[in-house]
């Protein structure tokens, strides 16, 4: 027994360096494509793309389930973007609040007798919805399909454009994000298909009329802690898999696809739990199959701003949900592990996430068992135990410190130096006691996955800040 723990720590501690090892490659790889997206950015005349006619029109898709407190101020932002040719496309998916109500206040709505095309599979719509103020705003109020991915696919149904935005109804867009997020498009129009911007924590900064003026931390501790998070998934994460070209996930609070191909693919899977995760994944599948030439981009520059979380409930029934996503998602799609015709997704991305993402909360229980098994039985080495703090946790905790300096030094968007300090303090928090935390809510999101829990989940608005900034 005592040789079998003592395995058990070892190979937790070989999986701990090799997961952070992935990372310090991810975060070096981040910072030189930073600079390259600033110095492509630099050259880009981004002036010229509000009024070009050359600019392909975008159709924004803003899925709304009990919206109510959030939905005008964001339809607002998204009205206020600075770009040539877009339409914003609300589908209130049968909500039981306020949400139609608010809108129809605000934008003064009419029913229209519109041809909808029901392209992708969803539950039906029961009416089409215009503006009388606002010609580029359109309304799909449907039956509630209990999943954002069936309220999408009605938006899909609803575009009219070549391209498509998928959007949260509680994101706040600045006003260049649509221009910055197209430029790798538009750089690439044949081989580029899809493109991710930043997402950022929007809780603590003050909003008014729809856009951000002035960026705060949250007060929260389970705010900032998640701002950390999203800095290292952003920053570093993505940047880094995007530049391999194994970008795995675009966020489903901000994402630009070729509509073509996503009704090529039959849209978001109508019962799907992560169906950000898993368009991006069929794409990828897609494309494979079909020999294409393709790339799915990321932006850091571009910043959509959400909502996050702002209680320990919300956040573990969030992270359960996630996990249930991510479950749902690599399943299905357990064949395309070490296929040959699917490349570096099937050789190197697929397997990363089904080692350090699918399998980590079983691995991190068992190791965590062991270690405290080992301890009480007086078999855990002092020099194991710190060689496991300095490469486990120190290492991981300086990955994210390095996400948050790649943040000031790059973006600058925390421009108090006690707010910068803040975020570096709860980097080191972040690792005990949240992971531990986070551990048992993805573990609960295994479970419930497992017994055919698959709902949807409900996310708690407070509202926008919207006091005037001292």
């Amino acid at each position: 027994m005592i040789r079998a723990l003592l395995l058990i720590n070892d190979l937790l501690f070989l999986y701990y360096l090799g997961a952070n090892l992935i990372y310090l490659v991810l975060l070096i790889t981040a910072i030189r494509s930073s600079v390259v997206h600033q110095q492509r950015l630099a050259s880009t005349r981004l002036e010229r793309m509000k009024t070009s006619p050359f600019a392909p029109p975008i159709s924004l898709l803003v899925p709304a389930h009990n919206e109510e407190k959030t939905i005008v101020e964001s339809v607002r932002s998204f009205l206020s973007l600075e770009y040539a040719a877009f339409e914003v496309i609300v589908i209130n998916d049968g909500s039981q609040d306020g949400t139609l109500a608010a809108l129809n206040e605000e934008f003064h709505l009419l029913r229209t007798d519109m041809v909808y095309v029901q392209e992708v599979p969803s539950k039906p719509v029961r009416g089409v919805y215009m503006s009388e103020i606002e010609p580029r705003l359109l309304v799909v109020d449907k039956v509630a399909g209990g999943s954002k991915a069936d309220a999408t696919n009605a938006g899909f149904n609803a575009a009219s454009s070549p391209y498509v935005c998928v959007l949260d109804a509680d994101d706040i867009l600045e006003k260049d994000s649509l221009i910055r997020v197209m430029v790798p498009i538009l750089s690439d129009p044949k081989r580029v298909v899809a493109a991710g911007g930043i997402v950022r924590v929007v809780n603590g900064s003050v909003v008014e009329a729809g856009q951000i003026r002035h960026v705060r931390l949250p007060k929260k501790t389970v705010e900032v802690v998640q701002v950390v998070e999203y800095l290292r998934a952003f920053l570093v994460g993505r940047e880094g898999w995007a530049y391999f070209n194994m970008l795995m996930i675009i966020s489903g609070a901000f994402g630009v696809f070729r509509r073509d191909l996503v009704l090529a693919v039959g849209g978001y899977r109508a019962n799907a739990i992560g169906e950000d995760f898993d368009l991006v994944l069929r794409l990828h599948r897609y494309a494979l199959e079909k020999k294409m030439d393709y790339r799915i981009s990321y932006v850091p520059v571009p910043v959509c701003w959400t909502q996050v979380p702002s209680d320990w409930k919300t956040l573990g029934n969030q992270r359960s949900r996630w996990q249930k996503g991510m479950n749902d998602a690599l399943w299905p799609n357990r064949d395309m592990l070490f296929r040959p015709k699917y490349g570096r997704i099937g050789a190197m991305a697929l397997p990363n996430l089904w080692l350090y993402e699918l399998s980590a909360p079983v691995i991190e229980l068992i190791g965590f068992s062991s270690m405290v098994a080992a301890a009480i039985l007086g078999v855990l080495s002092r020099e194991f135990f710190f060689a496991f703090l300095l490469y486990g946790i120190v290492f991981a905790t300086l990955i994210s410190i390095g996400a948050v300096l790649l943040e000031e030094i790059t973006y600058r968007r925390y421009q108090d130096w006690r707010e910068v300090t803040k975020l570096i303090l709860f980097c080191f928090l972040e690792h005990f006691p949240y992971r531990q935390m986070h551990l048992c809510w993805r573990l609960r999101g295994m479970w419930q996955y497992a017994r055919g829990d698959v709902a949807w989940g409900r996310m708690i608005r407070v509202g926008f800040t919207t006091s005037k900034a001292k």
